[in-house]
């Protein structure tokens, strides 16, 4: 359940800057943009299949239930993990490929942020996966905030939409 780092202990021992969990695992963004992680393998401990990805230049990273979401220094987002909780953004790999400020999540979706306010979704649309009745709000978005199953986006006049 992530309680357990001892096999991480060199790569822990120094530089990290910030670490964020899912249910049963741990990430951690070190100084130098890459990003350990442990605990349990289907809730993103294992993140093997995006180690390249996730080696350097890795500025946050959110999560969800069982999968974490990597903001990239070039604006590019990489996920790992539960598929069912946000760990597959495959779909969606040129809306997330540039530009993006943040991303936060929920139990099972994610939501980021563009550089144009502009916002994008993915997960479980009954936790927010699926803002398309708001789309036309979701502009000019400043910040973006989480519950278990539902987003907040700040606009730039202070006004707030929320879905999920």
């Amino acid at each position: 359940a992530g309680g357990d780092s001892s096999a991480f202990r060199e790569q822990l021992a120094a530089g990290v800057q910030h670490v964020t969990g899912t249910y049963r695992a741990f990430a951690a963004v070190k100084g130098d943009g890459s990003v350990v992680t442990w605990g349990d393998a289907g809730a993103g401990g294992n993140s093997t299949a995006v180690r390249e990805q996730i080696a350097t230049d890795v500025q946050q990273v959110a999560g969800s239930w069982r999968a974490f979401a990597a903001v990239k220094a070039d604006g590019s987002v990489v996920t790992w993990g539960d598929a069912n909780a946000g760990g597959d953004s495959r779909a969606l790999r040129e809306q997330l490929s540039a530009d993006v400020q943040q991303v936060t999540g929920t139990e099972c979706a994610f939501t980021a942020v563009k550089a144009d306010g502009s916002v994008v979704t993915w997960g479980r649309a009954d936790y927010g996966g699926d803002s398309s009745f708001v789309h036309r709000q979701l502009t000019d978005v400043k910040r973006l905030a989480s519950t278990r199953s539902a987003f907040a986006a700040v606009k730039g006049d202070g006004s707030v939409v929320t879905w999920g």
